[in-house]
């Protein structure tokens, strides 16, 4: 990479809001991108320093759900802007993973972080023009130094495949739930099922919390508020990837910060598969299946959650989250 190249990008403005599938322009963090070379990207983008939902944690550092979405901002503006693929088609998620390499870089500070994506394209079971799949590799960069790295792989299909797949992919008829409608737990005893306080899931809004109790070990039900500014930024007809992410997160957070914790912990890696649609008219159960505890001091708790819904496995996870000894004990406050 050449100085000359990164120094080509802009920051000065988002890039328009359609060509990342956003509504809000609040929400658009890529600023500019440049070609290095063949399918190959500098990606320029800025994080607010506060964020109503991917605020800054207690010590102070970025929110890595930021560099999520910033990852899948930009695979959809390179597939639009510089690989032609149309807008009108439909992006599907297939899998994505994040490493946060040098926590200590996303610190935020009196000015917005220097961010830029290395990128790397790469066409993944590829059938154009009606369908076009598609990957991105990504360093994560600030100030020019390397602090994290992600990938993102997705299919984009015309309106008539796209109906294709959600015909494909719905539930089977006559599937049975994963304990019913949200707030009954098993035959004959019902559990009200209460959404859980934000501060216990690490938000700072009672209306930003996306978990429920629903009174069994090692489950809980996803609350989706279809009115969610942030989560449900635009219409749509499947939950989205990063609400489940959301969700996942929030429980690893419930999990790693319960019971006294000596130490916060951070969100340092993901990998998601995501296997099928989550629709929006029925109960989604995230049900843990594996919480390891760190081997020594320096090694990451590891949490595994799947997405469970009318029997159809929709999702899962492996989340690492490592212990931040350098900040103080601090839960968010509730609004």
């Amino acid at each position: 990479m050449t100085a000359s190249v990164r120094q080509q990008l802009a920051f000065v403005r988002p890039i328009p809001r359609h060509l990342v599938h956003r509504a809000s322009v609040a929400e658009v963090y890529l600023t500019d991108a440049v070609a290095e070379g063949k399918d190959r990207f500098l990606v320029a983008a800025q994080w607010p320093r506060d964020h109503a939902l991917y605020h800054p944690d207690g010590n102070g550092c970025v929110d890595p759900l930021l560099f999520v979405e910033t990852i899948r901002q930009a695979l959809v503006y390179l597939a639009h802007e510089f690989y032609e693929v149309p807008l009108t088609h439909r992006f599907v998620g297939r899998d994505m993973d994040f490493e946060i390499t040098d926590p200590g870089l996303f610190k935020v500070g009196a000015v917005p972080l220097p961010i830029v994506l290395e990128v790397a394209w790469a066409w993944v079971d590829h059938r154009p023009p009606q369908r076009c799949g598609m990957r991105i590799e990504a360093v994560l960069t600030v100030g020019d130094v390397p602090c994290g790295r992600g990938s993102l792989r997705v299919v984009a299909v015309d309106e008539k495949r796209y109906g294709l797949l959600r015909r494909r992919g719905g539930r089977p008829a006559g599937a049975a739930g994963t304990g019913g409608p949200a707030g009954v737990a098993g035959a004959g005893r019902a559990v009200r099922a209460e959404r859980l306080p934000a501060h216990r899931v690490g938000r700072l809004r009672a209306k930003d919390s996306v978990l429920k109790s629903v009174g069994r070990p090692g489950e809980w039900d996803l609350e989706l508020d279809l009115g969610h500014a942030i989560l449900f930024d635009h219409p749509t007809d499947h939950v989205p990837l990063m609400v489940l992410l959301e969700g996942f997160r929030q429980l690893g957070y419930l999990q790693t910060s319960e019971g006294g914790a000596a130490v916060p912990h951070t969100l340092t890696g993901v990998s998601m598969d995501c296997l099928a649609f989550a629709e929006l008219d029925a109960p989604i159960r995230l049900v843990m299946t594996q919480h390891r505890l760190p081997a020594d001091a320096g090694s990451p708790e590891l949490l595994c959650v799947e997405a469970v819904q009318s029997g159809v496995l929709l999702s899962t996870v492996s989340m690492s989250w490592t212990a931040d000894r350098s900040a103080p004990v601090a839960a968010p406050g509730l609004v």
